[in-house]
């Protein structure tokens, strides 16, 4: 894609990362290794993070074609998530999974065990929080494994340069790494991107994303429970806590986001945006304690000045919105109709999409899902280049951008949002059961929260 934003950090910051991906680096001369483990054709995949989402890539990976691949390890920081998906895999793919209680790890360094059962080539699949991916990557590199990461892929500043040099590693090693922005897989999206790049709708003009409904996943918590520590209830409610997975808004809304920009072929300079927290009790009169706000509104800028606009929402009986449109000189376009990616995707002569102004229409229903996971196990078999790192981190980085923006109630450009010295949470490599939670509840549970226009920071 082409970018326009500079990426230049201070000498001070370049010396702290450099401190931090030293280790990486001097992996750079290390030996490239083969497109999979040498003399099989078997793929072998580990598991590290055995919620719904790690669950539902592992059954993609083990759908593809062209030769045998098994699960042979699973790693999960909770013993109840690990046994609940694997009891799921052995019911769908008993087959293909062949993960013995040996090779079954749980703990905070589980995810080192899962690796080690792989040989270099092999794939090693990062469904957990995505404050972790850094860590988890950093050893995958060291194991030359093959990688499979969920979005998004970084939270803030300091590891979305710590990744963006990871980056760089994984490709001197040739490695092979998928990262879970589907829509980029999308067919229905594939042909609408190649469409307006030729011209159908003429120049882009405008855009514009929503994703409002209801309340979902740990979007919102209560304060924590007498009988969960305070580091596992964070983790385990990561939506709820920016640290850990960049709130609601990175998670839930970097999807759309990334395909908008795919759509212009160019990642936005700046962002400005509103938005706020208008519940901040249950029905029952129960304080929220999480960090997110209730909506969000977000206006990005491009460099040749195109507008995105993008509207977030969690709040019951509200009218809901799930979709994407594509503004042209010339016409216009919905890009997903329903959901992150959802088809059929259509042009249109003129800004409205009536039927009798339509030009093309999507046909392909094949599953963006899989065909992410086709394309990565492809690369890896017949040793194609394939590596999504680079486009995850600045898709993170670009949604977090807004995020901040919102949060902090300033324009954030894209060069503050990279270069923000705020790391949400130092040190998690070498995090343990017993480490204190990256945030503090005060001493009524309420984790600190963004105040626009009084905190420079998110919180």
């Amino acid at each position: 894609m082409n970018t326009s934003q500079p990426g230049h950090a201070s000498r001070r910051d370049f010396i702290k990362t450099a401190a931090q991906v030293a280790a990486v680096s001097a992996l750079a001369g290390a030996a490239i290794p083969p497109a999979h483990a040498a003399g099989s054709d078997l793929i072998q995949v580990v598991l590290i993070g055995c919620g719904g989402r790690g669950g539902g890539a592992v059954i993609n990976a083990l759908a593809t074609k062209g030769g045998p691949i098994k699960l042979v390890a699973m790693a999960d920081a909770y013993e109840n998530r690990l046994r609940s998906c694997y009891a799921n895999l052995t019911r769908q793919k008993s087959e293909q999974v062949d993960v013995p209680e040996d090779r079954r790890f749980v703990g905070f360094d589980a995810y080192k065990h899962a690796m080690d059962c792989l040989r270099p080539g092999d794939v090693a699949i990062f469904a957990t929080p995505p404050a972790f991916r850094w860590v988890h990557f950093t050893y995958a590199i060291q194991k030359g494994l093959n990688v499979f990461m969920e979005k998004p892929v970084t939270v803030d500043g300091p590891t979305s340069k710590r990744m963006l040099a990871l980056a760089e590693q994984s490709v001197a090693k040739n490695l092979k790494v998928g990262v879970g922005l589907m829509s980029r897989h999308a067919r229905n999206l594939q042909e609408l991107q190649k469409r307006i790049q030729d011209g159908e709708i003429g120049e882009v003009i405008a855009m514009r994303g929503y994703r409002v409904h209801g309340p979902v996943g740990y979007f919102a918590s209560t304060p924590k429970p007498a009988d969960i520590s305070e580091l596992d209830y964070q983790v385990q409610r990561f939506h709820s806590l920016l640290w850990a997975g960049g709130g609601c808004f990175s998670d839930f809304y970097i999807h759309i986001i990334d395909h908008l920009c795919w759509m212009k072929n160019a990642w936005p300079v700046s962002a400005h945006a509103l938005g706020g927290r208008h519940y901040r009790y249950t029905p029952r009169g129960v304080p929220y304690v999480d960090q997110n706000f209730d909506n969000y509104s977000v206006e990005y800028t491009f460099a040749d000045g195109t507008k995105m606009f993008f509207n977030g929402r969690c709040m019951e009986g509200a009218h809901s919105i799930y979709s994407s449109y594509v503004h042209g000189s010339n016409g216009s376009a919905i890009a997903s109709r329903s959901s992150d990616c959802g088809g059929p995707s259509a042009t249109f002569r003129g800004q409205a999409p009536l039927r009798e102004k339509q030009i093309w229409q999507s046909t392909d229903s094949s599953s963006a899902y899989q065909n992410e996971w086709d394309a990565l196990i492809d690369a890896i078999r017949n040793d194609k280049p394939f590596n999504e790192v680079k486009r995850g981190v600045e898709a993170s980085v670009v949604t977090s951008m807004g995020r901040m923006a919102a949060h902090t109630g300033q324009e954030i450009t894209y060069e503050q949002m990279l270069n923000c010295d705020h790391e949400f949470a130092p040190g998690l490599d070498t995090l343990t059961k017993d480490s204190p939670a990256p945030v503090q509840p005060d001493a009524n549970g309420m984790y600190p929260q963004p105040e626009p226009g009084r905190k420079k920071r998110e919180y």
